[in-house]
């Protein structure tokens, strides 16, 4: 070949190889995607030899490919929640209320309503309902009620807390003063004259000191005081001050009592400014915590027994939400300056911490939350989702971290509640028991009184947070 050819042809390839190293990068990903069209365009008869499959035909041709078949087929809505959503389905929740849970007082014999609430017949009862309104579950409601007027609000959340804890208002001289003139009376205000445990009094009390200084029932100090001296001064505690029962067996604790206890001492405590409930309220957690956390889990065991060497240990759903609520309603109001605070404060980090690893795939957490074939549980699922929207919005943990995990927790207890606004998948009431299969086979049902209220403080949460946003 002539010298001058040579030359010519080496600066042509030369040039070619330049165009093709700027451009290999990018073919390289298109020459990818081609090999995944040709492994998709398979037809069956290439898959089968060369033979047309047994249908009765030609050879069958290839599908196109179509976008929504690569699209997650989630359970639950995988989608960011908005302030619209969320208010929507707490004021079905707020109408099913109103009319399954009618504020009045009827005489047993004839069924007629009682005008004077000053002096009611002593056998006179609550009007029939779904629910009890002096229940401590009741008192979560009532607290999920003035949270969610305070995030969306409309006043109509308020007004359902304040007839009925004014209704209370109005009855209690009259029951009251005639229980002491005979203690062996039976009336419908029993609980609230002589609380006789701390599901009595605490979450009861606790409400009614919120709505107090919400100026909704601005009457019920004397109910107040009430149960408040009951939580304080006469409830069974172990030698240390820890509040315990006397059941299933001798000096007992049970989670539980946390929420029936430490919100009320509290918020006494942001009521009165005395130090001493807070303090008292700071005990509990951390007395509780050093028996009944599981610190490698995250996790608190259901109950604690002085006498027993060896706890079979159950991680109850309901009762950790008992535990982590309280933990949170502490925080809210107890100074900064409290030399307890940055304890709490660490351990409700660490229990976020323990059941974010055992939330489950649909977003909602188990009866059992370590065991994955117990049931999935509403009102447990609705208080870690309240919490933790809490914590994110109060800065104590990170916002970056929790937020995804969050939004599919609210999506999935959105989805239990139906068109009427009832509450589905909640656990009845439930015992101390140390054996699973007692947790395990725990009925649900829509008149479990116990999730509308976390339902309630889940969403307000969530709508405080999306304003945030």
């Amino acid at each position: 070949m002539p010298k001058d050819e040579t030359i010519s042809r080496l600066f042509r390839e030369k040039e070619t190889m330049a165009v093709y190293r700027k451009t290999e990068s990018k073919y390289a990903v298109y020459g990818v995607f081609a090999l995944l069209l040709m492994a998709a365009a398979v037809t069956p008869a290439a898959q089968t030899g060369g033979k047309t499959p047994a249908t009765g035909g030609a050879a069958q041709s290839a599908p196109k490919i179509n976008a929504d078949r690569l699209a997650p087929n989630y359970p639950i809505p995988y989608r960011s929640p908005t302030i619209d959503s969320v208010r929507e389905v707490l004021t079905r929740i707020l109408s099913y209320l109103e009319g399954c849970t009618p504020a009045g007082l009827v005489n047993p014999k004839t069924g007629e309503p009682v005008e004077d609430f000053s002096r009611p017949p002593t056998d006179a009862v609550f009007e029939a309902g779904s629910f009890y309104l002096i229940s401590y579950e009741w008192g979560v409601t009532y607290s999920g009620m003035l949270l969610a007027a305070e995030a969306t609000s409309d006043p109509r959340f308020a007004d359902y807390a304040g007839k009925r804890l004014e209704l209370l208002a109005a009855l209690f001289p009259h029951y009251q003063a005639q229980t002491k003139a005979d203690p062996k009376i039976r009336t419908a205000m029993n609980s609230v004259v002589i609380p006789r445990s701390l599901d009595d009094s605490g979450s009861m009390c606790a409400a009614m000191i919120k709505a107090r200084r919400a100026g909704v029932a601005p009457s019920i100090q004397p109910m107040i005081d009430n149960y408040m001296r009951y939580v304080s001064k006469e409830q069974f505690r172990l030698e240390d001050g820890t509040l315990a029962r006397n059941r299933p067996f001798p000096n007992t604790l049970w989670l539980d009592d946390l929420y029936m206890s430490v919100p009320a001492l509290a918020q006494m405590g942001k009521a009165t400014g005395e130090t001493a409930y807070y303090d008292d309220a700071v005990k509990q957690i951390l007395q509780f915590s050093g028996r009944m956390f599981v610190k490698e889990k995250g996790l608190y065991m259901h109950g604690w027994v002085q006498d027993m060497d060896v706890h079979p240990v159950f991680h109850w759903a309901r009762a950790n939400g008992w535990a982590l609520m309280a933990k949170t309603e502490l925080l809210e109001v107890l100074p900064d300056s409290h030399p307890g605070r940055a304890a709490v404060l660490d351990l409700l980090r660490a229990h976020i911490r323990g059941l974010a690893s055992c939330q489950s795939g649909q977003g909602l957490w188990h009866q059992l939350l370590d065991r994955n074939d117990s049931y999935l549980e509403t009102s447990a699922s609705a208080m870690f989702a309240h919490c933790i929207a809490r914590a994110v919005n109060r800065g104590w943990i990170d916002r970056n971290a929790y937020l995804a995990m969050l939004q599919s927790a609210w999506n999935a207890v959105a989805s239990k509640v139906n068109a009427q606004g009832q509450v589905e998948g909640t656990c009845i009431g439930t015992g101390l028991v140390f054996d699973p299969v007692f947790y395990y086979y725990r009925p649900t049902s829509v008149f479990a009184a116990h999730g509308y209220g976390p339902v309630l403080q889940a969403g307000a949460e969530m709508i405080r947070l999306l304003k945030k946003r």
